[in-house]
């Protein structure tokens, strides 16, 4: 961070190194808002589909699943043991034309012709979810492992609804997993620029395809460096602003 720092800022002429701030003057121009913007969109999309749908699993296998348990988060994290781009792949042979999926549609008689799925923002969101998925249900199943039963029992026997249990109880108390889930989602999937390059088909630009793209050549790092500042600053700031959302959201809830 301090050699990102430093080159972003830092200029050499004729043996002089001087700070500079020309760097980051072209960065304030539209098309890289529009990029931070887009990049912005896809963690928060990414992490409330995850929560959306993690918090249902990881409230199974820690209230449901108590012979099971141990077996589902063993079927959950084994992802993890195989490389990433094996994931990639798997999920382009599915998307593609002539893939699992279009097949499936038109066996069923849904489509006539095969939908173009890979290559587009849809192929992006599913393989976003897929990757972060666990990285949600972990934190929020840790959470709710932790609530006492003794609680839900009291609540039943009091007269309360599975619904009113869940809202006053459960929730509450589990608001601290959904906090880490989503932040452990949110903050990585901001800067994400190999699922965007595998299964969009790089034809939309993110932060982190910016970054890279700056990055790697050696007449513009500067301005690679100088963007990795500007986009982590948005970054810190949209973690603020969710977070004192979430604080205000668990403060209701109680």
């Amino acid at each position: 961070l301090v050699l990102v720092v430093a080159i972003s800022f830092v200029v050499t002429k004729n043996g002089w190194i001087t700070i500079t701030t020309q760097y980051f003057t072209h960065l304030f121009d539209w098309p890289f808002a529009v990029v931070i913007g887009r990049s912005l969109a896809l963690a928060i999309n990414t992490s409330i589909i995850t929560v959306i749908l993690g918090y249902p699993v990881a409230y199974y296998i820690a209230f449901k699943s108590t012979r099971y348990k141990y077996i589902l988060l063993y079927f959950l994290i084994i992802p993890f043991w195989t490389n990433f781009l094996f994931h990639a792949f798997a999920w382009s042979f599915i998307l593609e034309r002539q893939g699992v999926l279009n097949s499936i549609l038109h066996g069923c008689g849904i489509i006539s012709e095969p939908i173009h799925f890979l290559n587009t923002t849809f192929a992006v969101y599913i393989m976003m979810v897929y990757s972060y998925f666990p990285f949600m249900v972990l934190p929020i199943y840790t959470a709710l492992e932790k609530i006492p039963k003794q609680f839900l029992e009291v609540s039943y026997d009091l007269g309360a609804t599975w619904g009113q249990t869940f809202w006053r109880i459960i929730f509450p108390l589990s608001i601290s997993g959904v906090q880490a889930g989503f932040f452990l989602v949110f903050i990585p999937a901001f800067g994400e620029f190999a699922v965007p390059e595998l299964l969009g088909g790089d034809k939309t630009m993110y932060v982190g395809s910016v970054i890279s793209h700056y990055i790697l050549n050696a007449w513009t790092q500067s301005i690679g460096a100088a963007f990795t500042l500007l986009s982590a600053a948005v970054l810190l700031l949209a973690s603020l602003v969710v977070l004192f959302v979430m604080r205000r959201l668990g403060g209701i809830q109680e």
